[in-house]
């Protein structure tokens, strides 16, 4: 919403505004919350994903319980949250076979890629 100034002054001559923002600031306290996740069912994931959409939240998701009743609903809801990942450019990672860790823009998850150990044999 923009106010003249000089029009409340009497002098309507200049077309120089100034922005004056009437609303009051929202109180943000822009810290990173760590939050823990049970996907119990499909729709369990909009919690997740309005989270992650707020920017500051780095989600913990137990997948166990939704893994042993239905796996296709468990890979639909994985398959959302990795467009919410990609759409947002945070990072998914698994732990485990039943945890996984999904990461805002500014924080990345450190993966390793495991080697297959290389037999050497040794010929004397």
């Amino acid at each position: 919403m923009a106010f003249s100034f000089k029009k409340m002054l009497g002098k309507e001559d200049s077309e120089e505004y100034v922005e004056i923002d009437l609303t009051s600031p929202e109180q943000h306290d822009n810290k990173v919350i760590v939050k823990p996740f049970a996907l119990k069912q499909f729709d369990d994931i909009n919690d997740v994903l309005n989270s992650l959409r707020e920017g500051y939240t780095i989600a913990i998701i137990d997948i166990k319980t939704l893994k042993s009743k239905d796996i296709i609903e468990l890979k639909r809801a994985i398959a959302k949250i990795k467009k919410t990942v990609d759409a947002i450019e945070g990072s998914i990672a698994g732990f485990g076979e039943n945890i996984i860790i999904v990461t805002p823009k500014f924080a990345q998850i450190h993966k390793t890629i495991l080697a297959k150990k290389e037999k050497i044999d040794f010929i004397n």
